[in-house]
């Protein structure tokens, strides 16, 4: 039996699998497809809030946490499996923004370097940025990073690592509940013991914690991207306009995004979608007209009713903790809020205050 069960592979739960197994312990991760293969793959890869001054509080926190730790973890990852997750710190030009003053207050009063730059500042940077602007808004700390080869190699070093099993194609049929604690996790190939466990089921966590009688206010919210084949250096870095971004990856590929549907579980994608992020992709770089889109995809984000995630203890059992409810930012808070669980798991001092984000408190 392990000392810890993990309901879900995506990048919530593989970074807390690799936090609990550098801290010594026994964890079975349970996956009902393959690791990393539903939101984790399907995001952008933008290591921020897209625009972080909208935010509340709870959010701005684990945001600034993670933040610093992706190059770390980025450069252990290449080392320990020698798949590069590909974190580049290019910065992020805003173009369009209309509550500029808020945005220069928030980065004052939090320490962030973001400032006004001019015409020839921008185009300078990103040439081939939408012609006419007269300026931008410009970030330099920020990163990015290549979401499928990050989950790919969270995967592999969990692979490797002895006191880690990985049940992947393993389907998660409920929670076996007696006297107050979940006894086992049932599959569809039989029950999965352990002394804890941990829902890290995104979208679909509401769906597992509701068979024991737990509401959660998580649910789907599908996200849909375009892939084009660009050459290299066409898009040096992250740029974003009228809530659309595009994302550049070493290899010359610009991934545009993204949509907000509110269709529940489909994962279908859509021609209307396709047509409405080509469009703002190729007015935000022109030169995107001229290249192939190689792929369209579709996501289902947790979304929450805040945007808050969920993360901690379950109440009315003594076992059963959850990290669920990202929304946009699963992938920009995966390190703050892993850490945050693992903490209270292992009774350690928290590197934030976790009352925010507990089930007991109140949602809007």
């Amino acid at each position: 039996m392990s000392d810890f069960v993990i309901v879900g592979g995506g990048v919530i739960g593989m970074m807390s699998a690799l936090q609990l197994a550098d801290a010594g312990h026994e964890v079975t991760l349970v996956e009902r497809h393959a690791c990393g293969r539903e939101s984790s793959w399907a995001g952008g890869g933008i290591v921020s809030p897209l625009y972080p001054w909208r935010y509340t509080p709870p959010i701005s926190r684990l945001s600034s946490w993670s933040e610093g730790y992706y190059p770390e973890l980025a450069l252990r990852l290449l080392e320990e499996t020698g798949i590069d997750p590909e974190y580049r710190q290019k910065g992020l030009l805003y173009l369009r923004v209309d509550d500029e003053a808020r945005a220069l207050a928030w980065a004052r009063e939090v320490g962030k370097p973001l400032e006004r730059v001019d015409g020839t500042f921008l185009y300078d940077k990103e040439p081939a940025a939408a012609p006419g602007c007269d300026g931008a808004l410009w970030m330099p700390t920020l990163g990015s990073i290549r979401n499928p080869r990050l989950v790919r190699a969270l995967r592999a070093r969990l692979a490797a690592m002895p006191r880690v099993r990985l049940r992947e194609q393993t389907e998660v049929t409920g929670l076996r509940a007696e006297g107050g604690r979940i006894t086992a996790v049932e599959t569809a190939t039989g029950p999965i013991a352990g002394d804890q466990v941990v829902v890290c089921g995104g979208a679909w966590a509401a769906e597992l914690l509701a068979g024991v009688g737990v509401e959660l206010a998580v649910r789907p919210v599908r996200g849909q991207m375009i892939l084009f084949r660009a050459p290299p250096e066409l898009v040096r870095r992250v740029v974003l306009m009228d809530g659309r971004y595009v994302i550049p990856r070493a290899d010359g590929r610009v991934l545009a995004g993204s949509t907000l549907e509110e269709v529940g579980f489909d994962k279908a994608t859509t021609e209307v979608a396709r047509a409405s992020l080509w469009e703002s992709a190729t007015a935000i770089v022109p030169a995107l007209a001229q290249c192939e889109v190689e792929h369209h995809w579709a996501g289902l984000r947790p979304g929450s009713p805040d945007g808050v995630p969920f993360i901690g203890a379950v109440p009315g059992f003594a076992n059963l903790h959850v990290n669920a409810g990202h929304y946009r930012n699963g992938l920009v808070l995966a390190p703050a809020s892993t850490r945050l669980l693992v903490d209270g798991l292992l009774g350690r001092e928290p590197i934030l205050d976790p009352a925010p984000y507990a089930l007991s408190t109140p949602r809007e």
